[in-house]
């Protein structure tokens, strides 16, 4: 079993920065692909970008592309999401999830609130 907490969200203006913070429990985290989804009011979830076991191999979304960073720290057990440039439409609920791969997703965690303002 995986447990997943994320943190780091909150509100931030257009144009700002946040990094949100993944922490798991997992004996074998450094197994599991882990990746990054978010859901917007009334919206479906989206995938944001993902990352493999090793952190050698990161994929993203075109809508976050170039502003969006995922990364690994196995040795902590955490993964990150750096964001930049934000724009409005990357309010949202955003929510971590491990498995053994990007198409198998296993666990989830609560997800952390990211508002940005116009």
């Amino acid at each position: 079993q995986v447990q997943l907490v994320e943190s780091g969200g909150g509100l931030v203006q257009a144009g700002g920065s946040l990094r949100l913070s993944c922490a798991a429990s997992a004996r074998s985290f450094s197994s599991y692909a882990m990746a990054w989804f978010r859901q917007a009011p009334g919206k479906e979830r989206e995938f944001v970008a993902a990352v493999n076991w090793s952190g050698s191999v990161t994929s993203y979304a075109d809508s976050v592309k170039g502003r969006f960073t995922i990364s690994r720290d196995n040795a902590k057990n955490t993964v990150y999401l750096l964001m930049n440039s934000l724009k409005p439409e990357d309010t949202g609920v955003y929510y971590c999830a491990a498995g053994a791969n990007s198409q198998r997703l296993n666990y989830w965690g609560q997800g952390t609130q990211v508002t940005v303002s116009s």
